[in-house]
Parts: C-alpha cells; sequence; structure tokens
C-alpha cells in the first residue's frame, strides 16, 4: 500500500501573484516539490505559455509526472531532475523563449519530512539520509561519521546557528568510535546528551537545529540558493520577476543580499544618468518580506517562519 503524503503549499497565491503572470509566458518553477505552485502558474497561464520546473528529488519528479500528465502530453509543462543552480545550463536545452519569471519554495518538503525513509526528520527513527536528491553520494551518515570534530562543529555552528555546536561535535566523535552512528534516533539522543539540561526546556526540540545544519551540508542548499539566483537573474528577460520564498534566516540573508547587490549602484549617488544606472539589473518589488496571512497560519504551523521577497529584472 503507498503512502499519500499531504503538502500544504505556503505562500502560494502571493508568490504567483507576484510574478504578475502575462498569457502566453514561460516560467520556471525552481522547487518543484509536489507542484503546488506549478498547479497554480498553469491556471493562471490558462492554457497558454509554458512552466518549465526544476527539481533535484527523483520522488517529486515521479509524482509530477503522474500529476501533470496531459500537461507534460501538451508541451505546457517540462519537468527536469536537475539542481536547481543549472538553470542558466538547462533552459536553453529546452527552450529559446524569453523567461518571465522564476519562482523559489526553498527548504524541505513536507513529503521528505514525512517520509521515514528518508531520514531527514528525528521524528523517525530511520537511516541517516537527508539527500533531496538520492543519486548523490554524499549522505548524513557520512558526514556524521567521517568528517572531523573540528569540521562537524563549524558546519553545526554555521548552519544551525547552534550555540553548543563545539560539545555537540565532541559527542558525536567519542559516540562513533565506540560504534558508527547510523540512525536519525541515535543523532538525536546524542544531540540531547550534548546539551545542557536548563537550555533543553525552551526552543522546541534541541536536536532541530543540528539536523538542519546536517541537511544543509549534505545538499549544500547555501551555495546552491547563490548559484541559482545569480543564474536565474541571467536568464530572465527584462521586466520578468524573481519570487522567492524561505523558511529561515541564513536563505533569506542570501536572498535580501543577493536582490540588494543587483537593486544598488555602485556609482557616485550625483553622477548624472539617464535612467537606472548601468551596473544595476534589478528593482525590489517588496521592500519589506511579504509574510503569511493570519488564516494561512492557523491552518499550516509549517507557514510561521515563510518570507516572500519579490524583485523584477531591468
Amino acid at each position: 500500500m503507498s503512502v499519500v503524503y499531504e503538502h500544504h503549499t505556503v505562500l502560494r497565491q502571493e508568490a504567483v501573484t507576484g510574478l504578475a503572470i502575462e498569457a502566453g509566458g514561460t516560467y520556471v518553477d525552481a522547487t518543484f516539490g509536489r507542484g503546488g505552485h506549478t498547479q497554480l502558474l498553469l491556471e493562471t497561464l490558462a492554457h497558454s505559455g509554458q512552466v518549465i520546473a526544476f527539481d533535484a528529488d527523483e520522488a517529486a519528479i515521479a509524482a509530477g509526472h503522474k500529476r501533470f500528465a496531459q500537461e507534460i502530453e501538451n508541451d505546457r509543462l517540462v519537468l527536469v531532475h536537475d539542481n536547481f543552480r543549472h538553470i542558466a545550463t538547462d533552459i536553453p536545452t529546452i527552450t529559446a523563449a524569453p523567461i518571465r519569471g522564476v519562482l523559489y519554495d526553498l527548504g524541505v518538503s513536507s513529503p521528505q519530512f514525512d517520509d521515514p525513509t528518508r531520514g531527514f526528520s528525528y521524528r523517525f527513527d530511520s537511516p541517516l539520509d537527508m539527500r533531496m536528491d538520492q543519486t548523490q553520494p554524499l549522505t548524513a551518515q557520512k558526514i556524521v561519521n567521517e568528517w572531523s570534530q573540528q569540521d562537524l562543529a563549524r558546519t553545526i555552528r554555521r548552519y544551525g546557528e547552534e550555540r553548543f555546536a563545539g560539545s555537540i561535535a565532541k559527542r558525536i566523535v567519542l559516540a562513533r568510535g565506540v560504534h558508527p552512528i547510523e540512525t536519525t534516533g541515535q543523532l538525536a539522543d546524542l544531540v540531547k546528551e550534548a546539551i545542557p539540561a536548563a537550555a533543553r526546556r525552551t526552543g522546541g526540540n534541541p536536536a532541530k537545529r543540528t539536523f538542519q545544519a546536517i541537511r544543509i551540508a549534505v545538499n549544500d542548499e547555501l551555495g546552491a540558493l547563490q548559484d541559482s539566483l545569480e543564474e536565474a537573474i541571467t536568464v530572465l528577460a527584462a521586466g520578468g520577476r524573481l519570487s522567492v520564498i524561505t523558511f529561515q534566516s541564513l536563505e533569506d540573508r542570501i536572498v535580501k543580499k543577493v536582490m540588494q547587490v543587483h537593486a544598488t549602484s555602485k556609482q557616485p549617488a550625483d553622477l548624472p544618468v539617464l535612467g537606472p544606472p548601468p551596473d544595476v539589473d534589478m528593482k525590489l518589488i517588496t521592500r519589506k518580506p511579504i509574510r503569511p496571512s493570519a488564516e494561512e497560519l492557523a491552518a499550516n504551523h509549517r507557514a510561521h517562519s515563510a518570507r516572500l521577497r519579490i524583485a523584477e529584472k531591468l
């Protein structure tokens, strides 16, 4: 019996509306997931235009082929099994049409978290994996058992913003010296043991930040995001928009910085220039991020940390 995973797409309408959809346009869903934003893009295009959707997760692509079989057959949707950091390489092989918008819904999808076999969550005692692309060789188990104590501490501190990173890394190295750390349950227990009891009383599960850090490292999420945003800006046509939903501060800082860099001139303020400065190729549509509505927050607890930023190509 197959398991049906429920996924609630956060800021779904806001992210698509922010793209200012044009009939007949070509749009990119850089993070297909289970197709929530892709579906709305197709509905908004109303039988015209095309959506190109990327996902590194084979399970997501397989589910997409079943869900959108008709749209794929009619060439309204193209599914690409690849990391979104390769957008600028892949798109020219698919279409020569101008790209009117690129949408990102970052982070781990609900099906990935809720599938015990994927090893993303400490809610299940399952093999340490955490790969979004299951064809890649690097897994969470390899990081936990093979990386040096120094590298583990640096990773947990940087990507998890965990103040007890040093203690956690030391505890992991001591434990793996006795026997390999193979499951999410083992790792979660080790993190709990390494954090002082007083610090464990607040802030939810004490393993949350460490699991986030290792997952980010496994998938090079921040490096891939930086690369992908730059590539998305490159492929966007004039007037095309970038719409990005983030779920944690490290992602949001990267998105904010990339957009600001491309929207800010380095030329002297008093230099006479007609129109936008030549070193500016984006303008910010949202000065402050859009947050989920009260209704969405009440319906979906995973929406609380969501932020939406939008920029337009000049």
